[in-house]
């Protein structure tokens, strides 16, 4: 059974941004003192991808380990209710990244997937942006 009522439940979960967050904001900082430049929630691709580099032809995506399920994540953990609810919603927001990442392949973007978790360790997350920003060649 839930902890909190409908009401302190909602107002918690209203709390949640969908741009701007901490995660983001972190690589968008990385990305910066890298020298690279960037548009932010580019509308028109498919996705909305959080960080593109369209010079480069390079998108980042920040996802929360819950939200969009990532695999072998203990942060990736089902809620304890209303799983008939969370299960679905959850998975469809996969299935949902999955087709989008699949869709700008196709139109020759190269993607990666910066991961809530990946934020705990600084010099790696900064390695594997600087990595991927200065490949020309890898797939991602």
């Amino acid at each position: 059974m839930d902890t909190l009522t409908r009401i302190e439940r909602s107002k918690r979960m209203a709390l949640i941004r969908g741009k701007n967050t901490k995660p983001e904001i972190v690589v968008r900082k990385i990305a910066r003192l890298c020298g690279y430049r960037y548009r932010l929630n580019v509308s028109e691709l498919p996705g909305k991808p959080d960080i593109v580099f369209p010079i480069l032809r390079k998108i980042i995506f920040v996802h929360g380990c819950y939200w969009h399920r990532h695999p072998g994540c203990a942060l990736a953990r089902l809620p304890k209710t209303k799983l008939r609810f969370w299960v679905p919603k959850l998975t469809a927001n996969r299935q949902r990244d999955l087709r989008n990442i699949a869709r700008l392949r196709r139109d020759k973007w190269k993607v990666t997937v910066v991961w809530e978790c990946q934020l705990n360790k600084r010099g790696s997350l900064e390695r594997k942006i600087k990595g991927f920003l200065e490949r020309n060649d890898a797939k991602h």
